[in-house]
């Protein structure tokens, strides 16, 4: 039996064969744990994280799916800031559903392209 962490990994592996990060177009990638959510910008050639943000920096006490939209507003300003528009998406695996999308849909609202 095969149990649901190693069907993500499964399908994370099959995705990332298929989504690379390259200076003019890096990955978005996105984890998701019970309580907190992260999303990184990355550029897979260089090795390089070139903007991050996570649920850990907001203090207010919200709902998951309301503090995974925060954490795509935060992802999209720190991208512009680093001169960042467009971006691969990477869902590492998740169903694109709920808090990734949430993540996603602030994301692009903030300014993003994918």
């Amino acid at each position: 039996m095969i149990t649901k962490n190693e069907r993500r990994l499964k399908i994370k592996t099959r995705v990332r064969g298929k989504v690379s990060g390259s200076p003019e177009r890096p990955r978005l990638s996105v984890y998701r744990s019970n309580k907190q959510i992260y999303a990184q910008v990355i550029d897979d050639i260089s090795g390089t994280t070139l903007a991050s943000a996570s649920s850990l920096k907001i203090q207010d006490k919200l709902p998951k799916k309301e503090m995974a939209a925060k954490v795509g507003e935060m992802i999209a300003q720190n991208a512009k800031e680093a001169g960042i528009e467009t971006v691969a998406f990477d869902r590492n695996g998740y169903l694109y559903h709920g808090r990734i999308k949430e993540l996603a849909d602030a994301a692009r609202k903030g300014g993003l392209k994918f």
